[in-house]
């Protein structure tokens, strides 16, 4: 018999309370909004100042600086002219060269010399084939903090110059290229540029037409969306000012993954609200009742999952490099912000619009669970009727997979290989190689004491892929003139060696190693640094990184099932599954990256990225169901509770799980590997677990092992009733 409905009166009182408290959160959003807009604006992103205060390279640095003619540090940036090189040509580039500094930087009005370190003069440097000039100009190290228009000028100066040169030496069939780190840190802005635009709409569309899809509704999907945005903006608000007040370090990758994180999370936790409300309006007359239980049986599970990747992002701030450290915070706000704005905003829309809303399929108050019937309970019949079979083939197929993690090349990418297609650094670089030292420009810095400075230079002339060594001079070589004293300060002195290889790849960086071993036998305070030796320390500090976080991560993530669940052995279970599922992904991945796209490895910090996001995030669709599969055991038995709390929860964790994976497979329209990669990995690793893991491996085994599942709690004594109900 159904429930007679409340009186119309008693639900104003809750009625007026969800629109205080939408108009609370529009309030926010109107602060919020435009404050996200600036988040570019805080960004940091030398690499050099990610590393801790003990590596080499950072010690370099410290001295280094001093041996400058500037207060600051430089951007090496190379200008390549590549084609028949007569006298000819030489003077014309050097006349350019003369004429360069004088030139207006449009957006700023200012000549370029104001961007360039003082008295060092533009050399035209022809190589001995004929066929290239190379020139060094030594921007400023603040140009790449500075803005106009919120858009670094770094990025601004390197366009204008590109530009230039394309109109100057065109007509002479000059072909002319930026490279060095000014031209590729240039193109890395360019790419971070895009995130507030293109990586946030394309993300935006993606949800959208996943949501219309998965509600068959022209309205409902609006209302996900539109708490998933107001999350957004909450986080990039508290972030701005948490970076402003430098109370944590901001970066482009760590804004562009914030973005698909807080979206994807909001729009999962959405997704699962609405079908608990939906269920449970089937059972109430009452839609402020309906919620009022939908919120009790949810707000465990969000809390939970929520709980677990930002205990999983905060391990972060046990890294040693900044930038992780960042993410780690960064990341948390973002979660935060989504599980509150779910579990208020969205609340409050829901109850105001009613149940039409749901148009065309409302649901009405007829006791009827369309869930219960259709493709999960299909999925449910197989896993009852098979389940040692289902696990045992789902488990090898995983393991198989998981074989292949092992050979994954994680060992760095070049900064010319960082990007998913050539731009011109990039192929500026490549043909610098062709015709002049690859370490030309960027050299190794090694900070010696005066009187070791015969047995360094020896030491390191014997070494391969050494190009060249020579001390820093008081001034600069004048050909015809005597050569300028070498230049000492405190006692020490600064010998640049050039590489024969490519200075970002990873065989140069493989080459720090080797002469910090070769100068430390001759002196243990030598310091090596360089923009070489930041890539190497940045690759150690990743690796050990790997092998302190990751363990803590599961501990964490652990306990926090254990203490959802009441069970040591569920929380092991499902701990066990979602690693096996992220071995198998990492596999995958090798598979895919190699195979496929071609990529010629992956950053060192790949596998700790992918970890954090694969197994904080994939653990959610384990809890969704275990929450679920608990609530039902409880009622009616461990066996009949698992396929129960599958078939109830099969569509809804399915289509969060696509939308997750959507989210994050967006980060692919940004032109970096590294992104590129992220996105793929967590994009299939988040399939795997949903349709896989989620679906057939842990229901099976919980299926297969029955009510023990749930020791140490006195609910793996199930009751004779309810073995006999089943």
């Amino acid at each position: 018999m159904k429930k007679v409905a409340k009186p119309r009166i008693k639900a104003r009182k809750p009625l007026w309370i969800a629109v205080v408290v939408i108009i609370g959160w529009l309030g926010i959003s109107s602060v919020a909004g435009p404050t996200f807009g600036k988040l570019s604006t805080v960004q940091e992103n030398d690499n050099a100042a990610f590393l801790p205060d003990n590596a080499e390279s950072t010690l370099a640095s410290k001295v280094t600086v001093k041996f400058s003619d500037s207060a600051n540090d430089q951007i090496p940036t190379l200008l390549l002219f590549l084609g028949d090189i007569t006298p000819t040509e030489i003077g014309k580039v050097q006349e350019y060269l003369n004429q360069l500094p004088t030139k207006l930087l449009p957006e700023s009005g200012q000549p370029l010399s104001n961007y360039f370190i003082e008295g060092l003069p533009i050399q035209a440097i022809p190589s001995q084939d004929g066929k290239a000039i190379l020139a060094n100009i030594a921007l400023r190290s603040d140009v790449a903090t500075e803005s106009i228009e919120e858009k670094p000028i770094l990025s601004i100066l390197v366009e204008f110059m590109r530009e230039d040169l394309t109109e100057e030496f065109s007509p002479n069939n000059l072909t002319t290229h930026i490279t060095g780190f000014g031209g590729i840190f240039a193109d890395l802005f360019g790419a971070f540029g895009s995130i507030d635009t293109t990586l946030l709409l394309t993300t935006l569309i993606v949800v959208s037409i996943i949501l219309i899809v998965v509600y068959r509704s022209p309205l409902l999907w609006i209302l996900p969306l539109l708490t998933a945005i107001t999350a957004l903006s909450l986080a990039g608000t508290i972030v701005y000012f948490a970076a402003k007040a430098d109370w944590l370090v901001l970066n482009g990758q760590s804004q562009g993954i914030l973005s698909v994180l807080v979206l994807g999370a909001a729009t999962d936790y959405a997704l699962l609200l609405i079908a608990r409300y939906r269920e449970e309006l089937h059972l109430h007359t009452s839609r402020y009742e309906a919620m009022r239980i939908a919120l009790r049986g949810v707000f465990e599970p969000i809390l939970a999952s929520g709980s677990t990747v930002i205990a999983g992002l905060i391990v972060l701030l046990l890294s040693q490099l900044s930038g992780n450290r960042g993410l780690g915070p960064v990341g948390a706000i973002g979660i935060a912000s989504a599980m509150i704005t779910v579990l208020t905003f969205l609340p409050a829309l829901l109850v105001v619009f009613g149940r039409w809303i749901f148009w065309p399929k409302i649901p009405r108050f007829d006791d009827v669970d369309e869930k219960l019937s259709g493709t999960w309970s299909k999925v449910g019949s197989l896993v009852e009727k098979h389940p040692r079979r289902v696990w045992v083939s789902t488990a090898t197929v995983l393991l198989i997979f998981a074989g292949f993690a092992f050979t994954l090349k994680a060992d760095g990418l070049a900064n010319t290989e960082a990007f998913t297609s050539k731009t011109d650094s990039v192929i500026g670089i490549e043909r610098l190689g062709e015709h002049f030292p690859s370490g030309e420009g960027s050299p190794v810095e090694i900070v010696i004491n005066q009187g070791d400075l015969a047995a360094v230079t020896s030491a390191l002339s014997s070494l391969e892929k050494i190009a060249a060594v020579e001390p820093v001079l008081t001034a600069r070589v004048i050909p015809g003139q005597p050569l300028p004293e070498t230049k000492v300060v405190d006692g020490k002195i600064l010998l640049n060696a050039t590489l024969s290889v490519a200075p970002d790849s990873v065989e140069a960086r493989n080459m720090i190693p080797v002469i910090r071993d070769a100068v430390h036998k001759i002196d243990k305070e030598i310091l090596v640094g360089g923009g070489t030796a930041v890539q190497y320390d940045t690759d150690v500090a990743s690796r050990q990184d790997n092998r302190v976080i990751i363990p803590i991560v599961l501990i964490i993530i652990g306990l926090i099932l254990g203490l959802l669940l009441r069970s040591i052995a569920a929380a092991g279970l499902l701990l066990a599954t979602v690693v096996l599922s992220f071995m198998a992904t990492l596999g995958v991945c090798q598979l895919v990256f190699e195979h496929i796209f071609n990529f010629k490895g992956a950053d060192a910090s790949f596998p700790l990225f992918a970890f954090i996001f694969l197994v904080a995030l994939g653990i959610d669709y384990n809890i969704f169901l275990m929450t679920r599969v608990r609530e039902e055991s409880m009622r009616i038995g461990t066996r009949r509770g698992v396929i129960r709390g599958l078939t109830v929860t099969g569509g809804v964790i399915t289509s969060a799980g696509i939308v997750l994976a959507a989210t994050f497979a967006v980060l692919g329209v940004l032109p970096l590997v590294f992104l590129a990669q992220l996105g793929f990995a967590v994009a299939f690793g988040v399939l795997l677990d949903t349709i896989i893991v989620r679906s057939l491996l842990v229901p099976a085994l919980v299926h297969d092992i029955g009510p023990k599942i749930w020791w140490p709690s006195k609910m793996q004594h199930e009751s004779k009733s309810l073995i006999e109900s089943k």
